[in-house]
């Protein structure tokens, strides 16, 4: 790992150590402030001590970072236009990553600190969304190319329904439970249990499930959350240390060959649709770049594009021997291909097989692009294992006590949990982050209104305050700062 940071100057290998403390700075503040969640029904029930509930916690969001994927985090990544990720340099680089991480960390903070359970999802996505709109302002660029706006609309529904979904699903296996067991102690608050059975823990059963189902948010929570962090730490990797990290420089020479014969398929696809894409791709035609010296992705420029990546490739068995240049280029070609077959994905004429084998060949075309070193993985796991298991007393009253007019019941702590685990895990398999705050939040929500136990209007308009206002406040924050930064360095 060492090596790969040799030769940079002073300045620049500062501004990376600074810029890669801020982002475990941000991971260590999404566990004490995220993870509060995950432990703090398991704790409220007594099902758990609180240093071994956040301990074990902390384990299971470790291993949730590890055994991830990458996914979600090139999901937050190309929330970013294309032009962006391609055409960054290291003190443009800089300027993009300080300010959207000043802007997260300042917000997840603040909102800790008061002990509303807001989302640190919300926080970083609004932060990304800012630096990207300020760069299109500053640049000129009509704000319409300025995010990636399919892949923001995508990832806003996702914020948005997962909450809704949480609410009504977790209400359901509430209503389930007690047409199952209508009579079982599991329905009964920790302070009833303690009043009239005169024991401290839930039962036996309900006490597993709510162990395991804390453990199983916790795992979830790491393997969602904990790639946003892996997402940014690529992000400053690639923005100020382009030429060692632009690359997988670890591809084997098979993995090479397969994005090489991904490049040379596409083609062949396109070729064989050339009545159905050819007048978008402007297949046969020798289409003049409207802007030579500043690299575009232009759909019309994808056969230049595809043959310009086949020569660079050609003969190459190791990363290694491209120049730091040719494997700058080689990630653009890469990048703007599959940018262009993701659109050519979404016009009409295409059957669905078709599409689906679109779909194989992009995973082939990224394949040595959307990677993370190990190390990378690492770091993020122990700083979001080690957040988790500091500060989490703030949001565990908040979650017990405050979202609705009575105490939990263990029922109610099983419902929300199980649910909680099933929706972040779903949409870890479709890459899609979501917010472990709102969705347990609103489980716990939607438990309390099956169980008539009504709701505290307060918390629920503090925590609504806090959904509504986290996108805004994060964009403007992380827009103020991109442009402030912009100026200083005279872009």
């Amino acid at each position: 790992m060492i090596d790969l940071f040799s030769g940079l100057d002073a300045w620049v290998l500062v501004s990376l150590l600074l810029a890669l403390a801020f982002v475990l700075a941000f991971e260590f503040i999404n566990g004490f402030h995220d993870t509060a969640n995950a432990v703090a029904t398991v704790i409220y029930t007594k099902a758990m001590p609180p240093h071994l509930a956040v301990f074990f916690s902390g384990v299971f969001n470790f291993l949730g970072v590890l055994l991830g994927g990458v996914g979600v985090a090139y999901a937050i990544v190309h929330l970013l236009p294309v032009e962006l990720l391609i055409n960054v340099n290291t003190g443009h680089g800089l300027a993009m990553v300080f300010s959207l991480l000043a802007a997260a960390i300042t917000w997840n903070l603040g909102t800790w600190y008061f002990g509303i359970p807001a989302s640190s999802s919300h926080t970083l996505i609004g932060s990304i969304l800012g630096v990207g709109l300020a760069n299109a302002l500053i640049n000129d660029i009509p704000l319409a190319d300025g995010v990636n706006w399919q892949k923001a609309i995508d990832i806003g529904a996702s914020l948005v329904f997962s909450p809704m979904a949480g609410f009504l699903v977790a209400a359901l296996v509430l209503l389930g439970l007690k047409w199952w067991r209508p009579l079982s102690k599991m329905h009964k608050t920790p302070d009833q249990r303690r009043k009239l059975d005169d024991k401290k823990h839930p039962p036996f059963w309900n006490r597993l499930v709510l162990v395991i189902s804390a453990m199983a948010v916790s795992f979830v929570h790491g393997s969602n959350d904990g790639q946003k962090g892996i997402g940014l730490i690529m992000l400053v990797l690639i923005g100020i240390v382009p030429a060692q990290f632009v690359l997988d420089l670890g591809s084997t020479t098979y993995q090479i060959e397969r994005t090489r014969d991904a490049t040379l398929h596409l083609n062949q696809f396109y070729q064989r649709n050339h009545e159905t894409l050819g007048e978008f791709l402007a297949l046969g035609k020798s289409v003049k770049d409207d802007l030579p010296g500043k690299f575009q992705c232009n759909p019309q420029q994808t056969e230049p594009t595809i043959n310009a990546l086949l020569g660079t490739l050609k003969g190459v068995s190791d990363y290694h021997s491209l120049t730091s240049e040719h494997r700058i280029e080689v990630r653009r070609y890469l990048l703007c291909l599959d940018d262009t077959a993701k659109k050519v994905g979404k016009l009409p004429g295409l059957d669905a097989r078709e599409k689906s084998d679109l779909d194989k060949l992009r995973k082939d075309l990224t394949a040595t692009t959307e990677y993370a070193p190990f190390w990378v993985i690492l770091a993020v796991a122990l700083a979001l294992g080690l957040g988790t298991m500091v500060g989490w007393k703030r949001v565990v009253l908040t979650i017990g006590e405050k979202i609705g007019k009575q105490g939990m019941t263990y029922a109610q702590g099983m419902s929300a949990q199980i649910t909680t685990a099933s929706m972040i895990g779903l949409a870890n398999i479709f890459s899609l982050p979501v917010s472990t705050t709102h969705v347990l939040s609103s489980g716990v929500a939607g438990t309390m209104v099956a169980n008539k136990s009504g709701l505290q209007g307060g918390t629920v308009k503090t925590i609504l305050m806090a959904w509504v206002l986290t996108l805004p406040a994060t964009v403007g924050l992380s827009a103020g700062l991109f442009w402030l930064a912009s100026k200083a360095l005279g872009n």
